[in-house]
């Protein structure tokens, strides 16, 4: 059975920092590249991150560049997402996904796989 688990988030004050993991299982993360995508209340779900099962290149969202940074341990079947500088408006449900692609995918309707996501919050 095929599963994403998010963990990692909650609420955090303006500059600081959160690292989100993403737990799979039921199948061989290396040959998946794993997304990151979050949706803010009211707003469309957006992509923020992804790294391919191929030779973990990496990609981001014009909003992250430079603060979060998207990692892999395959040993672990483990996605990570650190994020650094959190600004209010990153606070939205996070969730992970996977896609059988060589390449990083930008649109979530590729994505076959989703985890139930986990909330963060950046408030002072």
């Amino acid at each position: 059975q095929v599963q994403l688990v998010e963990s990692g988030g909650g609420l955090v004050q303006p500059g600081g920092s959160l690292r989100l993991s993403c737990v799979a299982s039921g199948f061989t993360l290396d040959y998946y590249t794993i997304g990151w995508f979050r949706q803010a209340p009211g707003k469309e779900r957006e992509g923020v991150s992804c790294i391919t099962g191929s030779d973990s290149s990496t990609d981001y969202a014009d909003s992250v560049k430079g603060r979060f940074t998207i990692s892999r341990d395959n040993a672990k079947n483990t996605v990570y997402l650190q994020m650094n500088s959190l600004k209010p408006e990153d606070t939205a449900v996070y969730y992970c996904a996977r896609v059988w692609a060589v390449t990083c995918l930008k649109e979530d309707y590729e994505y076959d796989y989703w985890g139930q996501g986990t909330q963060v919050t950046v408030s002072s």
